[in-house]
């Protein structure tokens, strides 16, 4: 079963060629789209070096969004969500696909080893919070956004997702509606984020996309 990626970028022109290449060595991804969420780098040029298909979008319009625009674009039945700053860990992803692909599971979620650098856990207490509450699943990561799902899944997210809170949604609309989702142990890893202000900018928006779709979805707590 085919399996197509999308990989969301935005400045990622350090990491987005080995994230790219290491998609290319796992059997049965035929697609690899890069979307430019309006970077300001040379990241799509690299991306397009290493084979990969891009596309550019002309301002930054966020994860969701630019996630949504590739959707359209692939074919294939499975689809992989990638970060672009796996780097060479990217290629953890088959681990994804197997369960999708044997139907042991509607999506599969990363779970990365364990770090000691980080934040305060508070956005993603509030995710787990917020869909143990709704669904009564429990989920240790939330908002990975390392995901494999069936293609077709992406019409049951009831709103269209902004910035970082894609992976809420999907979440919340797959499991109110029955579907399975199996976290995964990987070895996968990316760039960390610590506690400095340029960190705590990018959870503020977190926390307001993931309150965002929560509140969207209100009538299920």
């Amino acid at each position: 079963m085919e399996v197509a990626a999308i990989i969301p970028a935005y400045n990622e022109s350090c990491s987005i060629g080995d994230t790219v290449r290491a998609l290319k060595n796992i059997p049965g991804v035929t697609d690899i789209l890069v979307v430019d969420d309006g970077s300001k780098d040379n990241t799509a040029a690299i991306a397009c070096r290493e084979g990969a298909r891009v596309l550019r979008l002309p301002i930054n319009r966020g994860k969701g969004y630019a996630v949504c625009r590739g959707w359209q674009m692939v074919t294939a039945p499975l689809v992989a969500l990638v970060d672009a700053d796996l780097g060479c860990s990217a290629q953890e992803i088959w681990r994804l696909v197997e369960p999708v692909r044997g139907r042991e599971a509607d999506m599969a979620v990363a779970v990365f080893p364990r770090c000691r650098r980080g934040g305060w856990g508070l956005v993603k207490r509030l995710a787990s919070w917020a869909i143990r509450r709704t669904t009564g699943q429990v989920l240790s990561e939330p908002l990975s956004g390392q995901r494999v799902l069936r293609r077709e899944l992406v019409g049951l997210l009831r709103y269209a997702p902004r910035g970082f809170g894609l992976e809420m949604g999907l979440a919340l609309d797959l499991l109110s509606r029955g579907c399975n989702i199996l976290e995964v142990k990987t070895a996968m890893a990316h760039r960390e984020r610590g506690k400095d202000p340029a960190s705590i900018w990018h959870r503020l928006k977190q926390l307001l996309a993931i309150l965002r779709e929560i509140y969207l979805r209100r009538e299920l707590l």
